[in-house]
């Protein structure tokens, strides 16, 4: 391997709902990260490998960063907000066609605060006219002073290779920390608990809000090529067992075909896909639920 190879950590930050996941599947090519066009999607610190034959990036996709309203959201914001410490360059997404608020002042106040270089991504710049681009690259450069301004469109492509292509051209050198060929930390059992939570909340919109979680109760080859997987969607209340469960089960049987659907393409194996759905009343404010569903805590958590 060249002595020449780069390599570095790239932390996604901004608030809720402004394309981080888009973005970084996007960038890897895969989904990796959930989408939802419900807020606060994200809770855990997601990380996607990008690499090529001149370097590795680690992108750290981060929960929005929100006022907390339970204990979830209140691991969400300090998971986000470590990503800034563990990060080489940090990447604030804002949204172009909404006007910046105090959620993104808040997150500026701590970008202030940091050494680490931080670049504005403006994002989904395909809503709004060319002309306005001036006045909310203007606005923003009067609040802190970026490294650099990228103006993009994570869901049309626009702009993404440009970002790609700087930003590791902006590498240090640096080791390889991953395989070429592997697109994220986590380990399988994650991500099918990831894609069918997002079949859950695409599905039922918001008849059930974030009050639901997944587990992946057991995984179990049955030969070369297929996997029995049995999962547990948690709620809090029995009228969201309800609304998940559907009418004679149709509801979770179509959260059941569209998850093993993906789940499928991301691990290229059949998959036999059994689902339940369980009430535990308020486990977002129960720190026992939290671990036990995978929202733990980091010790280095600011």
């Amino acid at each position: 391997m060249s002595t020449e190879f780069k390599s570095g950590f790239i932390a996604l930050v901004g608030r809720p709902n402004v394309g981080k996941s888009t973005l970084l599947n996007k960038m890897i090519g895969e989904k990796i990260a959930i989408m939802s066009p419900k807020a606060q999607t994200t809770r855990n610190k997601i990380q996607g490998i990008y690499t090529t034959d001149e370097g590795q990036i680690v992108f750290l996709d981060t929960p929005g960063i929100h006022k907390p309203q339970n204990s979830l959201g209140d691991y969400m914001v300090k998971t986000a907000m470590s990503a800034l410490h563990e990060a080489d360059v940090i990447w604030f997404i804002v949204n172009a066609d909404q006007k910046r608020g105090a959620g993104d002042d808040f997150i500026i106040n701590r970008l202030r605060e940091t050494e680490t270089p931080v670049n504005l991504i403006i994002n989904k710049i395909d809503l709004i006219h060319p002309e306005e681009l001036l006045a909310i690259i203007a606005d923003y450069s009067q609040q802190m002073e970026f490294n650099d301004i990228y103006p993009i469109s994570a869901l049309k492509g626009d702009g993404v290779d440009e970002l790609l292509n700087n930003a590791m051209a902006n590498l240090a050198e640096g080791p390889q920390y991953y395989p070429a060929d592997q697109i994220t930390d986590h380990p399988e059992r994650f991500i099918m608990a990831e894609l069918i939570r997002e079949k859950v909340l695409q599905l039922t919109r918001q008849e059930v809000p974030h009050s639901v979680a997944v587990v992946i109760d057991k995984i179990e080859r049955q030969d070369d090529k297929h996997l029995h997987v049995q999962a547990t969607i948690i709620v809090e209340r029995p009228t969201q067992k309800n609304i998940v469960i559907g009418k004679q089960g149709a509801m979770i049987k179509e959260i059941g075909i569209r998850a093993r659907r993906d789940i499928e393409r991301l691990l290229g194996d059949k998959i036999f896909l059994e689902t339940w759905v369980k009430v535990e009343e308020r486990w977002r404010d129960k720190p026992q639920a939290l671990q036990t569903y995978g929202y733990k805590e980091d010790s280095d958590f600011i």
